[in-house]
């Protein structure tokens, strides 16, 4: 059978496509490589919650068409995200606000706050050259070394000093009580999970899943008269220029026979010492109930591991430095070529997208491709 568009990937930029393809009266066929649909917003369901399988993923946005756009497809808890940092066992709160000064000073007022701040802040004059000292010129010494520099450099896999000081030009300072995390007008997650959310998207088009497009490439191409193409670019053309780099991610997930491990979704560890990231227990993500509004008696948590990416490793963090940048360019140069292909999302544009970047990046593809 003969397609118009034949979508690789069943993530949120594939999904949303296929979708707004299929509303236009177009033929669609999705091919997805994993054994499930929805791609890194994967949820399975284990014991009544939702587990987030690649990691923690809350969605947020201040696009009222993108929230108006996703919602239809899920309605959405409202979830507030309000990470709790360890530091050898002393907790503070994240982002960093007057409840954080508070517990690093003894401060009480913003006043103070912001007093002990700008007298940290002045151990860096000049331009910051790296990360560290563009992190201490933000938010001084004491901050930096509790609550910035282990878990950044657990993420990076690399020393501060060694990493450029644009990864971090912007840290959240807040001379409030305020533990919301992201400053967005909307904010939650889907009442029953991503996945159901993606299989709304997704209802009545055609998906094959276990389907390696670049294994089978030539017979699937020749099915259809358009390819949206959301997997890595530098995997499409056979890494013949060479890999872009990712960080990636490695999780420990159990499941605990007791009704809650840690009392918040997120639990930043920021030394150095301890391996993991962060540790996630999903059944906050919606309240610890399940969806009838029943208290969940076990829980399920995710240890965070980051790593250097190598094949065979799922690419979650694209590394945009100069030298991948410069790749990438390269490879964009080879992609403009390919005049059947669209290249989208995280993989296909290596950047770095928030979900609701994703769903406005497919959103404004369709305008342009489905006229």
């Amino acid at each position: 059978m003969k397609y118009d568009y034949l979508v690789v990937g069943s993530g949120l930029y594939g999904a949303i496509f296929a979708h707004e393809a299929k509303a236009k009266g177009k033929s669609v066929l999705v091919v997805d490589k994993r054994p499930n649909i929805a791609g890194n917003v994967y949820t399975e369901t284990v014991e009544g919650i939702h587990v987030h399988k690649y990691g923690a993923h809350i969605f947020h946005t201040n696009n009222k068409k993108v929230w108006e756009y996703i919602t239809q497809f899920a309605e959405f808890n409202r979830f507030t995200n309000s990470p709790v940092a360890n530091y050898k066992g002393e907790l503070y709160s994240m982002p960093f606000n007057m409840y954080t000064f508070n517990k690093m000073w003894g401060v009480v007022t913003p006043e103070e706050a912001a007093a002990k701040i700008e007298e940290q802040r002045k151990e860096i004059t000049g331009t910051p050259w790296n990360l560290e000292e563009q992190a201490i010129s933000l938010v001084g010494r004491d901050i930096f070394e509790k609550l910035v520099k282990g878990y950044t450099e657990k993420q990076w896999g690399r020393d501060c000093k060694d990493l450029p000081a644009f990864i971090i030009k912007r840290l959240p300072v807040r001379l409030t009580f305020d533990n919301n995390y992201f400053n967005a007008l909307y904010q939650g997650i889907p009442i029953g999970g991503y996945t159901k959310m993606v299989a709304n998207l997704l209802d009545g088009i055609e998906v094959r899943l276990n389907t390696d497009y670049l294994e089978q490439k030539a017979e699937l191409d020749a099915h259809a008269d358009r390819v949206v193409y959301t997997g890595p670019i530098d995997a499409y053309f056979g890494y013949q220029l060479g890999c872009l780099e990712y960080r990636s991610v490695r999780f420990e997930t159990e499941l605990l026979d007791q009704p809650n491990f840690q009392g918040n979704a997120a639990v930043n560890y920021t030394d150095r010492e301890t391996p993991w990231t962060r540790i996630i227990e999903h059944k906050w993500f919606e309240f610890g109930k399940d969806e009838a509004g029943n208290d969940l008696p076990k829980t399920v948590i995710s240890r965070e591991y980051s790593s250097e990416w190598k094949p065979g490793d799922e690419p979650y963090y694209p590394v945009n430095d100069e030298k991948n940048g410069k790749l990438y360019e390269q490879y964009k140069a080879m992609a403009v070529k390919e005049e059947k292909v669209i290249f989208g999302g995280r993989l296909g544009e290596y950047k770095y997208y928030d979900m609701d970047q994703v769903i406005a990046a497919a959103l404004d593809k369709c305008d342009e491709e489905l006229r």
